[in-house]
């Protein structure tokens, strides 16, 4: 082991790309390329017969690398010391009780409106904008109590899975008890800010499911829970099959949705799903002067194939040309097309009675109900119609049967929809839309605190609800904020051909305003390990400004923080920082414009 351990560093060290300033390795950058397959890695690799042997296995004479075993040796073995000092100056999040009537006001900057003309600082915010908000997302959330308690309809959030990688910009390393703690900070405000009639979907893997599962249970209280839906996320691919082969694990293709509403009664909107065509869907109902006339189209696209020839002579390719034309007809008039059931146990007597003079009669009749209901009733059946049935992708119309809690018709998103590239857990508008549609209605709005690439926005922009997405990062030219500019000019990705999208719209965006973001500069700047202790000592002399000043100064005096080397040094400050919320507030925001408090008093101020 540490003959490996020996070479690949030196192996590793012969890429200028893997190396820092000081001469350390840069696990991040290692990971990355790991992740992406990059071939100049994977040729170094290959040079060196031990690291080779290790770390690739040879399958029909091609050399399959193992990139789980490499990852988890990069953290476990590699930067096993890094990794213990980085826990130890990590920031730890401790639970939060968020109060009934928060009163201090966080102060937002850089307002701007995007809409089909523009950009332009706005004048007036109203209820009815569309808020992308950046920040951390815990201080975003208490500003909002004060608009928003009880009034969000629906909270979608996709979290950082707690998977141990240091490739995601997200911090995405946590111990689980850490992990929970983060997760039930957030749930407690997000479970304040859902309406009576809301409902809250969590997605995540099997890292933290199960724990997940209870942590929910015991915020939001059993009762509410609706549905553990599992969703197929990829495929029974991938360089992970030698994995497989080897018995160590089975291909990882689902993910997990927690679904809970705010009340017991809560009911979703039901909805259909792609199937397989039920042929007995075969009757064509018409109007004719004023009576229905009823047709088995089954017989008649049938008959017209045969020519007078017998079925049974027919060819299985014939067979299928008659089946695809029976069903290309019907969904193309699924107005007038209906099955026939005949199990109506469960009806009123009424119509039980209506049914049974119906029998004999040989015509399609109506019976309408108590509550006004129109029924077609037909050889003593009820005549079930299709057109509720239809499910509509991309422009084409497809049979459908009622959803159960397995979806496994979403599939994977393709890295450019939306207009925007985003390799790691970008969620497919399609996704978006069934959770929407299930839980919404237009107008409705719907909250985002782990925006990411900007799919919930995106897809509620385009299903006319009103939505509120909070992002701490900024992915430049991937960013939700380049998104939903793209989704106001009409994007055509998604489920744009579905529901036939065609641009407008607009949202405002703005950002917390934060004292750290100068400290944060400075840091990033720094380039000498003199200037981060002189940095150092500023930031402890003022833990006004510094939270985890105190901690820090304990771990100073052991000399184990300035013994680092300076990109270490650099993170674990940047990560203090960002762990650090402290920011204006509004009674203390001296440095607003004119225009900026007048918008941070509107915003407040608003009643959705």
């Amino acid at each position: 082991m540490q003959d490996v351990l020996e070479q690949l560093t030196t192996l590793l060290s012969q890429e200028k790309k893997f190396v820092a300033t000081d001469g350390q390795l840069l696990k991040s950058s290692i990971l990355t390329a790991t992740k992406q397959l990059e071939p100049h890695l994977l040729t170094l690799l290959l040079s060196q017969p031990t690291i080779k042997a290790y770390f690739f296995q040879k399958v029909y004479d091609i050399w399959v690398f193992d990139t789980i075993k490499f990852q988890q040796y990069i953290n476990n073995e590699l930067f096993y010391k890094d990794n213990e000092i980085e826990t130890a100056f990590k920031p730890r999040e401790k639970l939060i009780i968020p109060t009934n009537h928060p009163t201090t006001k966080i102060v937002f900057k850089g307002f701007k409106k995007y809409a089909i003309s523009g950009s332009y600082i706005p004048d007036i915010l109203s209820a009815k904008d569309n808020f992308i908000i950046r920040g951390n997302n815990i201080t975003v959330l208490r500003s909002l109590q004060t608009m928003y308690r009880n009034r969000i309809k629906l909270i979608y959030i996709d979290p950082p899975y707690n998977t141990g990688s240091d490739v995601f910009l997200y911090n995405d390393t946590f111990n689980s008890s850490t992990w929970l703690t983060f997760m039930k900070n957030r749930l407690l405000i997000a479970w304040q800010l859902l309406a009576s009639d809301g409902s809250i979907f969590i997605q995540v893997d099997d890292t933290e499911f199960a724990y997940l599962k209870v942590l929910c249970d015991e915020i939001f209280g059993r009762d509410n829970f609706k549905e553990h839906i599992v969703l197929k996320s990829s495929t029974e691919s991938g360089v992970n099959a030698i994995n497989v082969k080897r018995g160590e694990r089975l291909f990882k293709v689902k993910e997990h949705i927690l679904f809970y509403a705010k009340s017991p009664s809560f009911r979703f909107k039901p909805f259909y799903v792609k199937a397989s065509f039920n042929t007995h869907y075969k009757y064509e109902v018409k109007q004719t002067n004023n009576s229905l006339t009823i047709e088995d189209i089954n017989k008649t696209i049938t008959e017209k194939y045969l020519q007078g020839k017998k079925k049974k002579t027919l060819t299985d390719i014939e067979l299928h040309s008659i089946k695809l034309a029976v069903e290309t007809y019907a969904l193309q008039h699924a107005t007038n097309i209906y099955s026939l059931e005949r199990n109506i146990k469960k009806a009123g007597k009424k119509f039980k009675a209506f049914a049974a003079a119906n029998k004999a009669k040989g015509i399609v009749e109506i019976f309408e109900t108590t509550n006004k209901q129109i029924a077609l009733v037909y050889d003593g059946g009820m005549l079930i119609p299709l057109q509720e049935r239809l499910v509509i992708e991309n422009g084409k119309t497809y049979f459908g049967v009622l959803a159960s809690d397995l979806w496994v018709d979403i599939s994977t998103t393709t890295a450019s929809e939306g207009g925007v590239s985003f390799n790691n857990g970008k969620k497919p508008e399609k996704l978006l839309k069934r959770i929407i549609e299930m839980a919404t209605e237009p107008g409705d709005i719907v909250l985002d605190y782990y925006l990411g690439s900007g799919t919930t926005a995106a897809v509620a922009h385009k299903l006319n609800r009103r939505y509120i997405g909070i992002e701490q990062l900024n992915y430049g030219d991937n960013d939700s904020l380049v998104r939903l500019q793209n989704v106001i000019h009409g994007d055509d990705t998604g489920i744009s051909k579905t529901i036939n999208w065609q641009g407008g719209g607009s949202f405002i965006y703005c950002e917390l305003q934060q004292t750290n973001q100068l400290w944060a500069e400075q840091i990033a700047k720094v380039t000498t390990k003199k200037r981060t202790t002189a940095l150092i000592k500023q930031l402890i002399s003022n833990p006004t400004i510094f939270a985890d000043a105190n901690e820090l100064a304990q771990k100073q005096t052991q000399q184990t923080f300035l013994n680092l080397d300076l990109a270490l040094q650099k993170k674990i400050l940047l990560q203090l920082l960002e762990s650090d919320d402290s920011i204006y507030t509004l009674s203390g925001a001296i440095q607003l414009s004119p225009q900026e408090l007048k918008l941070n008093q509107q915003f407040y101020d608003m009643l959705p």
